[in-house]
């Protein structure tokens, strides 16, 4: 049984195919894929897979744009931190998922889909740029989570629960409102697409909740010093450039 992996996380893939080679040890592995873009270049060659783990927010894009973009017969099974309408237009279309952070038992349970329905399966007439759309159309900020790195587990955060994000010496920090911090694999840019509109990029190193922001005040006269409601280990500001964006986004309503 051939398998590709799509999937931007290093570690979540590689526990990803030892989870599928611990279900399935006559399994091989033939690539794993980081982006649309390399998935797209891989995928248009001729290529003879069983089956496709891939994740669903990548960072150059979402998966979906893969399927659109390449006549595939092999079926897919998603893995996402997504919420439940997403979940439910996979279920319209005949398409698995596995939820993160994935189980054993959950990746067990799809492999066992996928050979129970073997004979009978076939490209399913499912339209991934429609699932885009919704997925881009319905975002719901108050279910979107992202993976969280800590002590040796990987557990997903929602958003709305993340006061900010913090850049420093290549590590994205990530700090709740409870007082938490962990880490994520994920850069800046990527959070910064994924928590629009809740989050602004206020510089470099910080991207911050509105819901965190307690006051904004002038700052060396060209710049403004944002405040939070809980601490942070420096002060973040806000650039004459982007204050008017700021600013805007402070008083907008999401």
């Amino acid at each position: 049984m051939k398998i590709i992996i799509i999937e931007d996380e290093k570690l979540t893939a590689k526990d990803l195919a030892d989870t599928i080679l611990q279900c399935q040890p006559n399994a091989s592995i033939l690539t794993i894929l980081p982006s649309v873009r390399e998935a797209i270049a891989y995928l248009n060659k001729d290529i003879n897979a069983d089956l496709i783990f891939s994740d669903i927010q990548l960072g150059d894009g979402l998966s979906f744009e893969i399927f659109a973009q390449v006549s595939l017969n092999i079926p897919v099974v998603f893995c996402t931190a997504f919420d439940a309408y997403a979940l439910e237009a996979f279920k319209a279309n005949g398409i698995d998922y596995i939820l993160k952070p994935f189980t054993t038992e959950s990746v067990a349970e799809a492999l066992q889909k996928y050979h129970a329905l073997k004979e009978k399966l076939s490209a399913p007439a499912v339209n991934y740029a429609d699932l885009k759309q919704l997925l881009g159309s319905k975002k719901d900020l108050d279910t979107t989570a992202i993976l969280i790195y800590h002590k040796d587990q990987i557990f997903p955060v929602n958003l709305r629960d993340i006061a900010y994000f913090y850049l420093k010496s290549s590590t994205v920090y990530v700090n709740t409102f409870d007082g938490r911090q962990m880490t994520t694999t994920k850069s800046m840019d990527e959070l910064s697409r994924l928590a629009e509109p809740l989050f602004f990029r206020a510089n470099r190193q910080f991207l911050v909740n509105r819901k965190a922001i307690q006051n904004a005040s002038n700052y060396l006269s060209r710049k403004l010093s944002v405040t939070l409601t809980v601490d942070t280990p420096e002060t973040i500001t806000v650039s004459k450039e982007k204050m008017s964006g700021f600013l805007e986004w402070l008083t907008t309503d999401y």
